[in-house]
C-alpha cells in the first residue's frame, strides 16, 4: 500500500547519525542523500521493499512531530526490537510508554518498543511471533 514514509528534521546531520544507527539494526544501509531543488537535504533509507525518508522541511518552517502519528518498523525477532530500542536511546532518542516487551491483545501477541527520535517523531519497533 505505501511507497514511502517521510518525517521532518530540524537537524539533518543529527537525524542521519540517529537513523544510520537505528535503521542499521534492521539491516538498512546508508541512505541515498538527495538535495531538493529548494536546497533542502533529504535522506532516503531503502530496505526490504520500503523507503523511510527524513527531510529538512521544504517549506522553510520548523519540523514538528505529528500528534497521534506513529511509524512502525517490522522486526525479525524480540531481540531485534530490543536492539532497535536500545540503539535509539543510545543515539539520543527517548524511550516512551512501557519498556520493550511482549503485549497481549485482540490482534495477538506482539513484542513492542516505542521511542521518540531527536526531533520528537514517535517510532515503534514491532515483532509478531507466529502462533504456536
Amino acid at each position: 500500500m505505501f511507497n514511502h514514509v517521510m518525517v521532518g528534521s530540524n537537524d539533518i546531520a543529527r537525524a542521519r547519525r540517529f537513523y544510520d544507527a537505528v535503521l542499521g539494526v534492521l539491516g538498512a544501509g546508508e541512505p541515498f542523500v538527495n538535495q531538493a531543488p529548494t536546497g533542502h537535504t533529504r535522506l532516503f533509507y531503502r530496505h526490504d521493499g520500503g523507503t523511510f525518508c527524513v527531510s529538512e522541511p521544504i517549506n522553510g518552517e520548523p519540523a514538528s512531530a505529528g500528534n497521534g502519528a506513529t511509524i512502525g518498523f517490522k522486526c525479525a525477532s524480540a531481540e531485534q526490537v530490543s536492539a532497535f530500542h536500545d540503539t535509539a536511546v543510545a543515539q539520543g532518542g527517548v524511550s516512551i510508554e512501557d519498556p520493550p516487551g511482549l503485549r497481549e491483545g485482540k490482534l495477538g501477541a506482539m513484542y513492542l518498543a516505542y521511542v521518540r527520535d531527536p526531533d520528537g517523531n514517535k517510532l515503534c519497533a514491532i515483532y509478531r511471533p507466529k502462533p504456536a
